[in-house]
């Protein structure tokens, strides 16, 4: 198993609208459970910082999630556009195996 951790600054004036996007029914979670190797998503807020948070994304592998990426690029990149008007920033913290 792996976990996928991004770290992500969001516009105030747009958080309920990333929750919405980037939360474990949001519009990411439903784009990857499209692949039965997707485990699910947590998204977190920072007690201190109510505009940043973080997502972990939860698949078998990282060739499953690559595979995926790879076969649904044009909805990813699309997706990813829309929501990049959301942040001020974003970061991929890294990609980590459950051990």
């Amino acid at each position: 198993m792996i976990k996928i951790v991004w770290e992500f600054s969001v516009h105030p004036s747009r958080i309920a609208e990333f929750e919405s996007s980037y939360g474990s029914e949001g519009d990411w979670a439903r784009l990857f459970a499209r692949s039965p190797h997707y485990k699910g998503t947590t998204l977190l807020r920072h007690t201190d910082h109510t505009n940043r948070f973080l997502t972990i994304d939860l698949w078998d592998d990282r060739a499953s999630f690559d595979a995926f990426k790879h076969q649904n690029g044009t909805e990813y990149t699309s997706l990813d556009l829309r929501c990049e008007e959301l942040t001020d920033e974003e970061e991929c913290i890294g990609t980590f195996e459950v051990v």
